[in-house]
């Protein structure tokens, strides 16, 4: 029978239970709830993606039906070349240069106890103001590393060591403090430093490749989406800024919002896992934990220790740990680095734009509440989208306030 074709297990039932009338109903729960155990959501999940990329390009076509196709390349030269105060690269190879200088008297002479700082002609722009920020840890990283070596080789303890090739050479301090350590730090996809790092065996040409090609790429399309979708949409949003008109402002919130995350979604990507994983790959650098699964975060404490590592790792090893070693209790050391984290922020924002208006700092500081909120009431699935909602929502608030800040101060006067 075709039945027992189908069913060949049933031949161990007796045959009074064989009849198909018999085997029509289970007793089993409906798969949407709790109590199935069910978990293979995938198809659900493919069903979110294309939903998304089906809303998104509707936006993104309604967005070239009204103004057109924006993307302009020469556009982002020529901010460049209009001012050559402007261009960055000359000057900040020269204060690299004049930094790694000043930071090499400093271990050729160790008595000397004052840095002679150079003057630099001052670089407007947030790149500008990057380099440096990351030359500021690593140099203290560097510093503060090598004064643990030179305390540990005073009390005659167990001496560090450093491989600088594949082959297992090494040296102690102070054998490190040369120029090719001192420049491979600098380089390195790192804030701490310390005198043995991780190298992997070869450079390996496809990745290599692949990472080029991605870092190219996601660049022209971070260029194109903020000239296309984010400039028109801040644009608009002066006006119900303007006349205060609050139900208009949230619509321009929300539409912003989508352009803004998604960029910034791509430039974690550019960024974390296509440049750093470049310049590692060049330098043989073998820690590639540049990021943690912070998407995943069920709190906001998770996803800021997640998902920038090199930063976590600096604030974790010169900050954190200090303060605790000198008695800080755990709270109060971390609103201190949220606190320094907020300063930093605020500086990278507030001096390309030569205003002072608190807003990522005020961001950055609002951290402390929600994160003690979403770990005291909010658990799993809901503490995740907690961090989803304000990675959305806080990020076109901080944009749309300077914009609208910067406006009033610049523009205001003639409108």
């Amino acid at each position: 029978m075709h039945f027992f074709r189908l069913k060949p297990c049933l031949l161990d039932y007796p045959m009074e239970f064989l009849h198909p009338c018999n085997w029509c109903h289970n007793l089993q729960e409906s798969l949407l709830s709790s109590a199935s155990g069910y978990s293979n959501y995938r198809g659900i999940l493919n069903w979110c993606v294309v939903m998304l990329v089906l809303s998104n390009a509707r936006l993104f076509l309604e967005n070239i039906i009204k103004y057109g196709i924006l993307v302009d390349p020469i556009q982002v030269v020529s901010l460049f070349l209009k001012d050559p105060y402007s261009w960055p690269a000359a000057c900040l190879i020269i204060g690299l240069i004049l930094h790694l200088f000043n930071l090499t008297s400093l271990l050729i002479f160790p008595s000397a106890s004052v840095l002679t700082v150079t003057s630099i002609t001052p670089v407007g722009g947030v790149l500008s103001l990057g380099t440096y920020t990351v030359l500021f840890l690593k140099l203290y990283s560097y510093m503060d590393s090598n004064k643990w070596c030179r305390e540990i080789r005073q009390a005659k303890a167990k001496r560090m060591t450093r491989s600088y090739s594949s082959v297992n050479t090494n040296v102690s301090y102070p054998g490190n403090l040369t120029h090719r350590d001192m420049y491979y730090f600098i380089f390195a996809p790192t804030l701490c430093y310390q005198l043995n790092f991780p190298r992997s065996p070869r450079i390996r040409k496809r990745f290599l490749i692949r990472r080029l090609f991605e870092m190219l790429f996601l660049m022209q399309l971070l260029v194109g989406l903020i000239q296309q979708w984010m400039v028109p949409s801040v644009q608009n949003s002066m006006k119900p800024f303007q006349e205060m008109d609050f139900s208009r402002m949230v619509e321009r919130l929300l539409k912003l919002a989508v352009p803004n995350h998604l960029i910034w979604l791509i430039f974690f990507y550019w960024f974390f896992h296509s440049s750093l994983n470049f310049v590692a790959e060049l330098l043989q650098f073998g820690d590639r934990e540049f990021y943690r699964d912070w998407w995943n975060s069920e709190t906001v404490t998770y996803f800021w220790a997640n998902w920038n590592i090199p930063v976590h790792k600096w604030c974790l090893r010169h900050f954190y740990k200090p303060m605790l070693r000198k008695g800080v209790n755990k709270f109060l050391a971390q609103t201190a680095v949220f606190l320094a984290s907020a300063f930093f922020h605020e500086y990278l924002v507030s001096v390309p734009l030569k205003m002072f208006r608190l807003w990522a700092f005020m961001g950055m500081m609002a951290q402390v509440p929600l994160a003690l909120f979403v770990s005291r009431f909010l658990n799993g699935n809901y503490g995740n989208a907690a961090v989803w909602i304000s990675l959305i929502i806080g990020q076109p608030i901080a944009v749309l306030m300077y914009v609208h800040d910067y406006y009033v101060i610049h523009y205001g006067s003639t409108t």
